[in-house]
Protein backbone atom coordinates (compact mmCIF):
# COMPACT_ATOMS: atom_id res chain seq x y z
CA UNK A 1 0.00 0.00 0.00
CA UNK A 2 1.24 3.29 -1.53
CA UNK A 3 0.81 7.07 0.74
CA UNK A 4 0.08 9.61 -2.07
CA UNK A 5 0.72 12.65 -0.27
CA UNK A 6 -2.18 15.20 -1.47
CA UNK A 7 -1.17 19.18 -2.25
CA UNK A 8 -2.72 22.58 -2.96
CA UNK A 9 -1.98 24.82 -6.09
CA UNK A 10 0.55 26.15 -2.98
CA UNK A 11 2.22 23.36 -2.21
CA UNK A 12 1.22 22.84 0.96
CA UNK A 13 0.00 19.71 2.00
CA UNK A 14 -4.06 18.92 2.54
CA UNK A 15 -4.14 15.06 3.10
CA UNK A 16 -2.86 11.36 2.04
CA UNK A 17 -4.11 8.95 -0.60
CA UNK A 18 -3.74 5.58 -0.09
CA UNK A 19 -3.31 3.36 -3.41
CA UNK A 20 -2.47 0.03 -3.49
CA UNK A 21 0.11 -0.07 -6.90
CA UNK A 22 -1.59 -3.71 -7.54
CA UNK A 23 -4.97 -2.86 -7.75
CA UNK A 24 -4.20 -0.89 -11.00
CA UNK A 25 -1.68 -3.43 -12.05
CA UNK A 26 -0.99 -6.68 -9.98
CA UNK A 27 2.32 -7.62 -12.07
CA UNK A 28 4.72 -5.11 -13.99
CA UNK A 29 6.53 -6.65 -17.00
CA UNK A 30 9.18 -4.61 -17.94
CA UNK A 31 9.27 -6.41 -21.73
CA UNK A 32 5.47 -5.65 -22.30
CA UNK A 33 6.09 -1.95 -21.05
CA UNK A 34 9.28 -1.89 -23.52
CA UNK A 35 7.06 -3.70 -26.69
CA UNK A 36 4.45 -1.11 -26.18
CA UNK A 37 7.28 1.90 -25.87
CA UNK A 38 8.60 0.86 -29.00
CA UNK A 39 5.27 0.25 -31.05
CA UNK A 40 4.41 3.95 -29.99
CA UNK A 41 7.76 5.21 -31.25
CA UNK A 42 7.72 3.35 -34.48
CA UNK A 43 3.98 4.75 -35.24
CA UNK A 44 5.20 7.95 -34.70
CA UNK A 45 8.06 7.52 -37.46
CA UNK A 46 7.39 9.17 -40.61
CA UNK A 47 9.14 7.34 -43.02
CA UNK A 48 10.08 9.10 -45.32
CA UNK A 49 13.33 8.70 -45.96
CA UNK A 50 14.86 8.14 -49.36
CA UNK A 51 18.10 7.29 -50.90
CA UNK A 52 19.05 7.16 -54.85
CA UNK A 53 20.19 3.43 -56.20
CA UNK A 54 23.00 3.15 -58.86
CA UNK A 55 20.02 4.12 -61.52
CA UNK A 56 18.73 7.09 -60.15
CA UNK A 57 22.53 8.92 -59.65
CA UNK A 58 23.31 12.16 -61.75
CA UNK A 59 25.68 12.01 -64.72
CA UNK A 60 26.65 9.58 -67.44
CA UNK A 61 26.75 5.80 -67.35
CA UNK A 62 30.00 5.51 -69.71
CA UNK A 63 32.69 2.68 -68.29
CA UNK A 64 35.11 4.57 -66.68
CA UNK A 65 38.02 3.04 -68.57
CA UNK A 66 39.08 -0.03 -70.72
CA UNK A 67 38.34 -3.48 -69.17
CA UNK A 68 42.37 -4.54 -69.97
CA UNK A 69 46.07 -2.78 -70.55
CA UNK A 70 45.82 -0.42 -67.92
CA UNK A 71 46.81 -2.26 -64.66
CA UNK A 72 44.02 -1.01 -62.45
CA UNK A 73 40.85 -3.21 -61.74
CA UNK A 74 38.34 -3.87 -63.80
CA UNK A 75 35.68 -0.98 -63.12
CA UNK A 76 32.21 -0.19 -64.63
CA UNK A 77 30.98 3.34 -64.44
CA UNK A 78 31.07 5.81 -61.72
CA UNK A 79 27.45 5.03 -60.06
CA UNK A 80 28.25 2.12 -58.39
CA UNK A 81 28.10 1.90 -54.51
CA UNK A 82 31.50 1.39 -53.74
CA UNK A 83 32.39 4.43 -55.04
CA UNK A 84 32.18 7.96 -53.41
CA UNK A 85 29.06 9.51 -54.92
CA UNK A 86 27.61 6.70 -55.74
CA UNK A 87 24.32 4.79 -55.31
CA UNK A 88 23.29 2.90 -52.51
CA UNK A 89 23.49 -0.73 -53.24
CA UNK A 90 20.06 -1.33 -51.20
CA UNK A 91 18.57 1.87 -51.37
CA UNK A 92 16.04 2.90 -48.96
CA UNK A 93 13.03 3.80 -49.85
CA UNK A 94 9.42 5.41 -47.88
CA UNK A 95 7.96 2.80 -45.97
CA UNK A 96 5.45 2.67 -43.31
CA UNK A 97 6.86 1.91 -39.87
CA UNK A 98 3.51 1.53 -37.74
CA UNK A 99 2.03 -1.50 -36.43
CA UNK A 100 -0.58 -2.61 -33.55
CA UNK A 101 -0.65 -4.63 -30.27
CA UNK A 102 -3.54 -6.26 -28.80
CA UNK A 103 -5.87 -3.77 -27.16
CA UNK A 104 -5.97 -5.48 -24.03
CA UNK A 105 -2.27 -5.58 -24.01
CA UNK A 106 -1.98 -1.75 -24.93
CA UNK A 107 -4.40 -0.97 -21.80
CA UNK A 108 -2.22 -3.83 -19.66
CA UNK A 109 0.69 -2.08 -20.55
CA UNK A 110 -0.68 1.60 -19.55
CA UNK A 111 -1.70 0.26 -16.25
CA UNK A 112 1.52 -1.15 -15.58
CA UNK A 113 3.44 2.65 -16.37
CA UNK A 114 1.63 3.89 -13.58
CA UNK A 115 1.33 1.53 -11.33
CA UNK A 116 5.40 1.86 -11.50
CA UNK A 117 5.02 5.58 -11.88
CA UNK A 118 3.55 4.76 -8.07
CA UNK A 119 5.93 2.65 -6.72
CA UNK A 120 9.20 4.91 -7.66
CA UNK A 121 7.65 7.65 -5.76
CA UNK A 122 7.49 9.33 -9.43
CA UNK A 123 3.77 10.61 -8.89
CA UNK A 124 2.74 13.68 -7.56
CA UNK A 125 -1.05 14.44 -6.54
CA UNK A 126 -3.15 17.73 -6.11
CA UNK A 127 -6.13 18.06 -4.99
CA UNK A 128 -7.30 20.58 -8.20
CA UNK A 129 -6.26 22.66 -11.15
CA UNK A 130 -8.87 24.71 -11.56
CA UNK A 131 -8.38 27.89 -14.64
CA UNK A 132 -10.54 30.20 -14.93
CA UNK A 133 -8.68 31.17 -18.16
CA UNK A 134 -5.24 29.92 -19.73
CA UNK A 135 -2.22 31.12 -17.64
CA UNK A 136 1.04 29.77 -18.24
CA UNK A 137 2.67 31.84 -15.61
CA UNK A 138 -0.27 30.34 -12.99
CA UNK A 139 0.72 27.14 -13.95
CA UNK A 140 4.28 27.45 -13.66
CA UNK A 141 3.79 28.45 -10.48
CA UNK A 142 2.33 25.34 -9.36
CA UNK A 143 5.01 23.68 -10.70
CA UNK A 144 7.82 25.04 -9.27
CA UNK A 145 5.83 25.10 -5.73
CA UNK A 146 5.71 21.50 -6.01
CA UNK A 147 9.47 21.13 -6.94
CA UNK A 148 8.69 19.81 -10.08
CA UNK A 149 10.12 22.97 -12.64
CA UNK A 150 12.87 22.25 -14.54
CA UNK A 151 11.86 18.57 -14.91
CA UNK A 152 9.84 16.99 -17.72
CA UNK A 153 6.13 16.16 -16.44
CA UNK A 154 3.22 15.07 -17.45
CA UNK A 155 0.05 16.89 -16.16
CA UNK A 156 -2.78 14.52 -16.08
CA UNK A 157 -6.61 15.63 -15.81
CA UNK A 158 -9.89 13.89 -14.98
CA UNK A 159 -11.39 15.56 -18.31
CA UNK A 160 -10.53 17.81 -21.06
CA UNK A 161 -10.08 21.01 -20.09
CA UNK A 162 -8.83 23.49 -22.47
CA UNK A 163 -7.42 25.98 -19.76
CA UNK A 164 -5.64 23.30 -17.67
CA UNK A 165 -4.36 22.31 -21.74
CA UNK A 166 -3.58 25.88 -22.76
CA UNK A 167 -2.13 27.01 -19.57
CA UNK A 168 0.75 24.18 -19.52
CA UNK A 169 1.48 23.41 -23.67
CA UNK A 170 4.07 26.68 -23.54
CA UNK A 171 6.36 25.08 -20.95
CA UNK A 172 8.95 23.05 -22.10
CA UNK A 173 9.07 19.45 -20.99
CA UNK A 174 5.12 19.80 -19.83
CA UNK A 175 2.23 18.16 -21.35
CA UNK A 176 -1.01 17.83 -20.25
CA UNK A 177 -3.47 15.06 -21.13
CA UNK A 178 -6.76 13.45 -19.55
CA UNK A 179 -6.41 10.71 -17.51
CA UNK A 180 -8.12 8.53 -20.72
CA UNK A 181 -6.16 9.25 -23.50
CA UNK A 182 -2.94 7.63 -21.77
CA UNK A 183 -0.52 5.49 -23.05
CA UNK A 184 2.23 3.89 -21.67
CA UNK A 185 5.13 6.04 -23.73
CA UNK A 186 3.00 8.87 -22.03
CA UNK A 187 3.59 8.33 -18.90
CA UNK A 188 7.06 6.51 -19.12
CA UNK A 189 8.57 9.18 -20.23
CA UNK A 190 8.28 12.34 -18.34
CA UNK A 191 9.90 12.64 -14.99
CA UNK A 192 7.11 12.89 -12.77
CA UNK A 193 3.83 12.99 -13.42
CA UNK A 194 1.47 15.94 -11.66
CA UNK A 195 -1.83 13.94 -11.52
CA UNK A 196 -5.07 15.35 -9.73
CA UNK A 197 -7.18 13.71 -7.00
CA UNK A 198 -10.29 13.54 -9.55
CA UNK A 199 -7.58 11.98 -11.83
CA UNK A 200 -6.33 9.24 -9.95
CA UNK A 201 -9.89 7.87 -8.35
CA UNK A 202 -10.87 7.55 -12.25
CA UNK A 203 -7.51 5.46 -12.91
CA UNK A 204 -8.41 3.46 -9.83
CA UNK A 205 -12.05 2.92 -10.96
CA UNK A 206 -10.69 1.31 -13.68
CA UNK A 207 -10.84 3.33 -16.82
CA UNK A 208 -8.94 1.32 -18.50
CA UNK A 209 -11.12 -1.94 -18.23
CA UNK A 210 -14.40 0.66 -19.12
CA UNK A 211 -12.55 1.66 -22.35
CA UNK A 212 -11.93 -2.04 -23.65
CA UNK A 213 -15.53 -2.93 -22.32
CA UNK A 214 -17.08 0.13 -24.53
CA UNK A 215 -15.16 -0.59 -27.18
CA UNK A 216 -15.82 -4.82 -26.95
CA UNK A 217 -19.42 -3.00 -27.09
CA UNK A 218 -19.41 -0.94 -29.63
CA UNK A 219 -17.78 -3.63 -31.76
CA UNK A 220 -20.44 -6.19 -31.49
CA UNK A 221 -23.04 -3.35 -32.03
CA UNK A 222 -21.45 -2.56 -35.49
CA UNK A 223 -21.49 -6.43 -36.48
CA UNK A 224 -25.10 -6.52 -35.67
CA UNK A 225 -25.84 -3.45 -37.52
Amino acid sequence: MASLTIYNASGSEVGKYDIDPAEIAPRISKQLLHDACVMYQANARMGTHRTKSRAEVAGHKKKMFRQKGTGNARMGHKHTNVRTGGGHGHAIRPRDYSYKMPKKAMQTATRMAIASKIIDDEMVVIDKLDFDKPATKAMAGILKALGIDGKTALVATAGRCVNTYKSGRNIAGVSVSPVADLNALTVIKPHRILITKDALDRIRDGVFKKQATENTESGSEAEAS
